[in-house]
């Protein structure tokens, strides 16, 4: 197969895509790397040429690569994930409404240019965790405790530029996070230290997925037609609680994660981007010592 992958800046050096091209390259097939916003693109000899089975997008939420990737499902292009998925996803104040109008459980969302303007929010709705709308890696998320909190300098020098901020209640936690991955149609449960808790002990660990989380994180994958995605859940008080999700996320503590994700993809590159259903944990048989389908 022939592939293009969209890779920026902050990923170049990234084991995710890094290694997931190494070992798409190792099975014979021809991959492509395009870096948006770092070189000069010839758009008719690259997305108008249709040379590619699959793009597979791995940028920053904010960075030029979507417009690419959109640019090449609009050729009739298979993309890994959905272009339109992943900018319903990126848009945090766009996903929040999605999600709540499917049912999945989120908190309440407050969206708003200036920080000060989350003063109007009910003082019962704090503390207040605020974050970039288009935020990604737990870039700029703040713990506002209170309203008056709201104009501290920290909170002030990381508000975008004329973007957006939302605004969720926060869930009482016990501090760690449960990230959710998918991958090829499985899911895989890792527990890690939340940013709103940098105070608790760093564990990173891959822990059992029960049922009810499961069935959240594969119902995330349907509302928003995403293939490769992670999913960050907090358990609450009232039970678990959707808080992100991210398209191609880092995939860490998945067993295997390089040689699944790198498979995951050109299952969905033949399949012209048709997603698979979410099992949980259960182990697919990967092609270790070869894909079918290489080319030079």
């Amino acid at each position: 197969m022939r592939l293009c992958f969209l890779v920026e800046e902050q990923y170049r050096h990234d084991g995710m895509p890094v290694d997931v091209i190494r070992q798409l390259r190792s099975w014979g097939h021809h991959v492509d790397v395009l870096r948006p916003g770092g070189s000069l693109l010839k758009l008719s000899g690259t997305v108008a040429a249709g040379r590619h089975d699959a793009w597979v997008l791995k940028t920053v939420s904010g960075g030029p690569g979507l417009t690419l990737l959109e640019a090449a499902a609009g050729a009739g292009l298979t993309t890994v994930n959905d272009a339109r998925a992943i900018r319903g996803v990126r848009d945090k104040v766009l996903a929040a409404v999605t999600a709540e109008r499917h049912g999945l459980p989120v908190p309440v969302t407050y969206a708003a240019q200036r920080i000060e303007d989350f003063a109007e929010v009910p003082a019962a709705a704090y503390p207040l965790v605020v974050k970039p709308a288009d935020g990604s890696s737990g870039r700029a998320v703040r713990l506002v405790p209170s309203p008056d909190r709201l104009t501290d300098p920290a909170s002030r020098d990381e508000a975008p530029h004329g973007g957006m901020l939302i605004a969720q209640p926060y869930v009482p936690n016990s501090g760690t996070d449960l990230k959710v991955y998918c991958v090829d149609g499985r899911l895989y449960a890792t527990e890690r230290c939340s940013p709103l808790h940098p105070d608790q002990p760093a564990v990173e660990r891959q822990v059992p997925l029960g049922a009810e989380v499961a069935a959240i994180a594969a119902r995330v994958g349907e509302v928003f037609g995403l293939d490769l995605y992670g999913v960050d859940v907090v358990l609450g008080p009232d039970g678990p609680v959707v808080v992100d999700v991210n398209d191609f996320p880092s995939f860490r503590q998945v067993p295997d994660a390089v040689a699944r994700v790198a498979w995951a993809i050109l299952r969905l590159a033949d399949a012209g981007g048709e997603r698979p259903l979410p099992a949980a944990g259960a182990s697919a048989a990967l092609p270790l010592g070869g894909a079918p389908g290489g080319d030079a």
